[in-house]
């Protein structure tokens, strides 16, 4: 499990105000983004309608897809293009790790949010950013890193909430109008995937005991491993591999995870998507942890729930046919990292990597309250324009895609 989850008391990190530190980290950015994650030649589309509302005076959230670790750099080199400093929702295990993260996160215009708990003190913070338009605020609305950069998962409740109570701050003091742009960012790989999928694959392959296929199909070659891993996972939980399709073994798994835990913690809440199921479990596992008001055996006890938990969001990030429906080279890529994330907490560096950020249009917040009882149109609306932005840049790069002989 990766180190995001601390037992220790939590502390809001505000947003700094200055901007020296942007300037002086700005020549450095696209040389960080090669060295630290293969990135090379960032395409900015569309920056124009950013400008516009920049120039109306409006508030301004940008609510980005998040398929890689590193898309607050990229959006980052964004706000470069833009020559307008951002502010930018950070979880809140990015401050705990300390040492020059921490620093630089929050210089560059981070603030810390508490995803295992209800955090006011960032939630109206990023309200009053939005009030006063004094910078545009970034938030990844899926609400965690997917390495699924073709689709659009289910994007956040707190997404629309805080942007109509910045709306409606913003209209009480005739201030104005908040608005959403919605922020595509598609990474597209140039480089011989091939041999990056083969390496990770091989390895793979040795921890598993089985000799490298290599005289397999790489997609097929990727569906093994897949299939041998998750069969892993079900020996250990279910005591046997189970029979059926693939996403119906996956999602049985996860509810095996998580409705035992849903039972003891919140009552047998299991509504909403895994993401949103996996916070609420976290919100209720973790106070008395944190509080230090427990014996040492049940903190070990819940240290392997949150354990579960995790390996439930993990699994939950793989969409169904993902690779087999369309298997160009950005999609073997991202199955086979998550392989090794999953199995290492680690993920080597695969490059070129060339992504493109492309700014939707401006969406109006109505302050209102969302109708009860049904999906909120707020959110339809900005999933809507950022899943129409990434499949119209899936299509054009489609010519330049992976095709195995």
């Amino acid at each position: 499990m990766q180190n995001i989850v601390f037992e220790k008391p939590y502390e809001f990190v505000p947003p700094y105000e200055g901007t020296i530190w942007i300037k002086l980290f700005t020549p450095f950015v696209n040389s960080y983004l090669k060295r630290n994650f293969g990135i090379v030649n960032v395409e900015f589309r569309d920056i124009q309608r950013l400008e516009q509302s920049l120039a109306k005076g409006h508030g301004i959230l940008l609510a980005a897809n998040h398929p890689r670790p590193c898309d607050p750099m990229v959006v980052g080199a964004l706000s470069i293009a833009a020559r307008q400093p951002i502010f930018t929702m950070a979880a809140s295990w990015l401050f705990m790790q300390g040492g020059f993260q921490a620093w630089a996160v929050r210089r560059l215009g981070g603030f810390s949010v508490y995803r295992e708990g209800l955090d006011r003190a960032a939630v109206n913070a990023a309200i009053d950013i939005l009030a006063t338009a004094r910078r545009p605020l970034v938030i990844f609305a899926e609400g965690t890193v997917t390495r699924a950069n073709d689709q659009v998962f289910d994007l956040m409740d707190g997404t629309a909430f805080i942007a109509r109570q910045g709306a409606k701050r913003r209209a009480k003091n005739g201030d104005g109008d908040v608005v959403i742009h919605p922020v595509a960012i598609k990474y597209v790989f140039h480089g011989d995937v091939e041999e990056s999928v083969g390496r990770v694959l091989t390895d793979i392959e040795n921890w598993l005991t089985w000799r490298p296929q290599r005289h397999l199909p790489l997609i097929k070659r990727i569906y093994r491993v897949g299939r041998a891993l998750l069969c892993l996972k079900e020996i250990e939980y279910l005591g046997r591999p189970q029979t059926g399709a693939i996403p119906d073994r996956v999602a049985g798994l996860i509810d095996h995870l998580l409705q035992p835990l849903e039972s003891e913690w919140i009552g047998g809440n299991g509504e909403g998507n895994v993401i949103a199921r996996v916070k609420r479990l976290r919100m209720a596992i973790l106070p008395d942890m944190v509080a230090a008001e427990i014996p040492e055996e049940e903190r070990v006890r819940r240290w392997s729930q949150l354990a579960d938990v995790y390996l439930a969001q993990q699994l939950s990030c793989y969409p169904e046919d993902y690779v087999e429906s369309n298997p160009v080279a950005e999609r073997l890529l991202e199955t086979v990292e998550k392989y090794e994330e999953d199995l290492t907490d680690k993920v080597r560096i695969h490059g070129p990597m060339a992504p493109i950020v492309q700014v939707g249009e401006p969406i109006t917040v109505d302050p209102g309250r969302p109708p009860r009882g049904e999906a909120d149109p707020l959110l339809q609306t900005v999933h809507t324009q950022l899943s129409s932005m990434l499949a119209s840049l899936n299509d054009e790069i489609r010519s330049d895609s992976w095709q195995q002989n």
